[in-house]
């Protein structure tokens, strides 16, 4: 088999070692006699997979103990309804930074939840540009302050959380554990795995103790964050909680997870994977430099993402459909070296190669030759 270039935006590549390790364990696992993905979830293999898949999350976020890890479904998507249902009840106020689609989603079912004030809105620049948190004029009693901290679509990338008087609640689906955070400046931060951490299937959700405890009792048991915990009395007495499993989890994504989660402990943790992740970036916008206008990214440098490059060709004197065509040959010639996922989304057209964790340097390397190549020989 010859392993493509995958450029797609998610679900992404995934480390080639983990889908071997995955493979050859299928079946049988560490000696079972069947599959983790077929045996119970309260399994004692399947309760220390799990313990020890949050384990790695806290290690390698650095995660403070007064946090609880959650692997949940519905996609990053349900969160946007969830987490508004848990902390907005009798019609609380979130603040939200409106940076691009993702937010913009978001923003929608924070309105039928509580009240969206919006804080930010990048509209007048087409999403193309980010504010800088500290100076956002934050309202009195929010709850929160919702951001999207890269915006897939886009190609934007939010680059610090300097601390608030409001917590953070975060949808990092597309940059999670790229990069190390100060988790204590968050309130919440949810991610859909299948862009950094793993197949689809799993939404990590990152969420403070005193935050978890607002949810109202008047939700649906799922619904509910403090439907996921269980208190307990400890050997000395004193109460903690726990993970409820209250249903069976996503057994094959936290498994993959899992996989995914050593693999980047071994690439250095969070501070590796953002030298990683930084000298790809670094590859294919050079390359877009390199171009001298024939190739153009329309974000600001300096909130131009990591982990999705967009950009377009602009040739002068190229009518519509003639840049179109141009387009389509750019496509056309990179799928014809195995580069595939590289058309921009269709809200904005042009290019996108997202470059995630797993994405791996020679792939960003083919890529940046490539443009170099097609520049050289249409500008």
């Amino acid at each position: 088999m010859s392993r493509k270039h995958n450029f797609y935006a998610g679900p992404a590549t995934m480390p080639l070692e983990v889908l071997e390790q995955l493979r050859d364990e299928l079946v049988e696992y560490q000696g079972m006699g069947l599959s983790i993905i077929e045996t119970s979830h309260r399994s004692k293999e399947y309760d220390a997979l799990h313990n020890e898949t949050i384990g790695l999350v806290k290690k390698l976020l650095k995660v403070p103990d007064n946090y609880k890890i959650l692997f949940m479904q519905g996609g990053a998507t349900l969160q946007f309804s969830m987490i508004p249902m848990n902390l907005l009840a009798g019609g609380k106020t979130a603040d939200i930074a409106v940076t691009g689609a993702w937010a913009k989603k978001a923003q929608e079912d924070i309105k039928k939840y509580g009240t969206a004030n919006v804080v930010f809105d990048g509209k007048a620049n087409n999403y193309m540009a980010l504010p800088k948190l500290k100076d956002l004029k934050l309202s009195a009693n929010a709850e929160y302050l919702h951001i999207c901290s890269n915006e897939t679509i886009g190609g934007i990338q939010f680059k610090d959380f300097p601390k608030l008087a409001v917590p953070y609640v975060a949808d990092m689906s597309s940059d999670i554990l790229s990069r190390p955070l100060p988790v204590e400046n968050f309130g919440i931060i949810f991610a859909g795995a299948q862009k950094n951490l793993g197949p689809a299937g799993l939404t990590l959700v990152i969420i403070r103790d005193d935050i978890l405890e607002k949810s109202p009792d008047s939700l649906g048991a799922y619904l509910s964050f403090k439907t996921h915990v269980t208190k307990v009395k400890g050997k000395d007495g004193a109460e903690k909680t726990e993970i409820s499993l209250y249903n069976t989890p996503p057994v094959f994504s936290v498994w993959a997870l899992n996989k995914c989660l050593k693999w980047i402990e071994k690439m250095g943790g969070a501070e590796g994977m953002q030298k990683h992740n930084e000298a790809k970036a670094k590859l294919i916008y050079d390359a877009i430099n390199a171009s001298k206008g024939f190739f153009n990214c329309p974000v600001e440098e300096a909130n131009r993402s990591t982990m999705n490059i967009v950009w377009t060709i602009k040739k002068p004197g190229l009518d519509e459909a003639a840049t179109e065509a141009l387009d389509k040959a750019f496509l056309k010639g990179a799928e014809a070296l195995g580069m595939l996922g590289l058309a921009g989304h269709r809200s904005v057209g042009g290019f996108r190669a997202s470059i995630y964790n797993a994405c791996t340097k020679e792939s960003c390397q083919a890529l940046a030759d490539y443009m170099a190549d097609f520049a050289k020989k249409n500008a």
